[in-house]
Formats: structure tokens, C-alpha cells, sequence
């Protein structure tokens, strides 16, 4: 019987040993003094400063980039996806009313390719330190027979601190709020099962399309846009009703989950213009008007609940910040 080993049914320990080796300075740059561990321990050490809060309650959230991965694994373009994911996380304990502290990531790959790794942690290092968030810890798989050629995975774990009595909710929503949307900057990570099924070739992701001023795949993958800083820049100025993270579920779905079930939701479609990315995937997939609007952010990254009587100035703020925004709504 020919001998077996672990190398020989595709798990390369040496190469993980050589990964961990290049990432340990680069994870370490975003570390803050409340870590207390390095990398390879069995556990990360965090201890928390309370100081600043007077009830701190923590806020956990999981998510993971996507198919969107897909796209980077065909044009060969791994640095961005690490900060998707970091900045996918933290805007979604960011509407809540928390601010980041730490963040875990999990990567898994049938082989692992040390130069597309690093680059990937790359991503995840850069979106970490422009979030103020410290990149405890993580998961590096090598699965031979699970996952095919290049593909892989990639998903992350973060927990933020909030005052309890400054928790964004829906609580305080009331009929005749204003909806402020403000804009997304791409697709972010939602949608791209569909975006690939429409653009499903190298070819087609590289040509340079006129209305974009740039390849379909370079659009693609823009990241992600974190809103941390807008949103407590928002909080410290005024009485914010409920927030809402544009993702998996479009505009109109995910608004609904920060308004009352006893209130209706009203959105004015037709109140800001929705990017031509929008129209040419629903030109060219045939692709009805409402699966668009449940599948992609339509331009909309972060919808905002406020009181009509706030909303001028929450809007001149967001413009003075260069934050584009538009009145997209009202609650009945």
C-alpha cells in the first residue's frame, strides 16, 4: 500500500507555518493596548476599557463577503475583500449604536496560496486599523476536495461596545419620521450570485464600460464603504430614531427591520438617482425591476429614521462631510 501522508492528501503544514510567519506583523500593526495575546494562542485576550461607558453592553455580529469572492478569484484581485468583510461587520453593529473593538476572521481554501493569502489579510489588516478595531484572532483552513482550484472563503466575527441607554433601536420611531438615505458607493457584498450570472466570463468583467469610466470587474469590486465614523458623527449631533445597513434583502427590507411592525414603511422611489450600474444589470440580465430592488442597494448604503424637524440639519451635516444624501421616505 502506497504511504499517506497529511501533505500528500493536500494539507501543506509547512506553508500555513510560512502564512502565519508573514501575516504575525501585519495583524499585530492593529492591535490596541487592550490586547493581551499574540497570534497562536488557543484563545485571544481582550480587556475591555468601560471608562467611557456608564451601562456597556456588547454587540456581536457574523457575516461573510460572499460570491462577491467569485469575482475577485477570476480578475486575480484579492486585496479588497478582507476590508469588505470588516467594514460589511461593523457597519452592522454600527447601526446599532456601537463602535468596534475587536474582529475575527475565518478563511478557508481547498490549497493555500501564501502571496493571494496575504493579500487577502492585507485587506482585512487595512479595514481593521481604519476602524479602530483589533484583529484578535482567525481561522486558516486548508480543505482539499471541499473547495475547488482558487476558490475560497471568507468570513469574520466582530464585537463592538454601546452604552445601553444609547442603543439605536427601533423604540423610538414614530409615525411622520424622515427616511434620509444615504448613498452607497458600489454594490458593496450583496447581489454578486446575480451579478455573475449576468457577467459570467473574464472577457466580459474586463471590458471597460462607458457609463462606469471603468471594467465592470474593477467596479465590482469596490469595497465596501464603512459608515462607522458618519454614524457616530450623526449620533453625537442629534436624536437618531433608527438606522438601518443597506444589505442581503435591498432597501425597502432592510428600513423595514428598524421600523415597528405597527408603523408602515413609505419609500419615494423616484427621490434620488439610482447609478447606472443598476440599469445596465437589469438591461442585460432582463431582470425584473422589483428583484432588483430586493437584491441590490440601488444606491442606497444606510437609511437613517429622524424627525421631520431634525431632518434639514441632519442633512446639511451629511453634506458637510461629504456624505451624499436624499429624503427617501416617511414612516405613516
Amino acid at each position: 500500500m502506497k504511504k499517506l501522508s497529511y501533505t500528500s492528501a493536500g494539507v501543506n503544514i509547512s506553508k500555513g507555518d510560512a502564512f502565519v510567519d508573514k501575516i504575525k506583523p501585519l495583524v499585530k500593526g492593529t492591535f490596541s493596548k487592550n490586547v493581551l495575546s499574540g497570534i497562536g494562542n488557543f484563545g485571544a485576550f481582550y480587556k475591555p476599557d468601560f471608562k467611557r461607558f456608564k451601562k456597556p453592553v456588547f454587540v456581536s455580529s457574523i457575516d461573510g463577503v460572499g460570491t462577491k469572492l467569485k469575482i475577485a478569484i477570476q480578475l486575480k484581485k484579492y486585496d479588497t475583500v478582507g476590508e469588505d468583510l470588516v467594514n460589511h461587520c461593523v457597519n452592522d453593529i454600527a447601526v446599532c449604536g456601537a463602535i468596534p473593538i475587536f474582529f475575527l476572521d475565518y478563511y478557508a481554501t481547498g490549497k493555500l496560496e501564501v502571496n493571494a493569502s496575504v493579500d487577502i489579510m492585507r485587506g482585512l489588516v487595512r479595514g481593521c486599523k481604519r476602524n479602530n478595531c483589533s484583529l484578535i484572532g482567525g481561522e486558516t483552513a486548508e480543505m482539499p476536495g471541499l473547495y475547488e482550484g482558487k476558490d475560497f472563503d471568507l468570513a469574520g466575527a466582530i464585537v463592538g461596545i454601546v452604552d445601553q441607554d444609547k442603543i439605536v433601536n427601533s423604540k423610538n420611531v414614530k409615525k411622520g419620521d424622515v427616511v434620509i438615505g444615504i448613498a452607497s458607493d458600489g454594490l458593496h457584498t450583496n447581489g454578486y450570485s446575480l451579478v455573475r450570472k449576468i457577467f459570467d466570463t473574464p472577457k466580459e468583467l474586463n471590458a471597460p464600460v462607458p457609463e462606469l469610466k471603468m471594467s465592470a470587474g474593477k467596479y465590482f469590486l469596490k469595497t465596501h464603504k464603512s459608515y462607522l465614523n458618519t454614524i457616530q458623527g450623526l449620533l453625537s449631533r442629534f436624536k437618531i430614531n433608527s438606522i438601518a445597513h443597506i444589505t442581503g434583502g435591498g432597501l425597502e427590507g432592510n428600513t423595514r427591520r428598524v421600523v415597528p411592525k405597527t408603523r408602515k414603511l413609505v419609500i419615494d422611489w423616484s427621490a434620488w438617482n439610482v447609478p447606472p450600474i443598476y440599469y445596465l444589470l437589469m438591461k442585460k440580465g432582463n431582470v425584473d425591476l422589483k428583484d432588483m430592488r430586493r437584491t441590490f442597494n440601488m444606491g442606497i448604503g444606510l437609511s437613517v429614521v429622524v424627525d421631520p424637524k431634525t431632518a434639514d440639519k441632519v442633512m446639511e451635516y451629511l453634506k458637510s462631510i461629504k456624505e451624499k444624501s436624499f429624503v427617501i421616505g416617511h414612516i405613516e
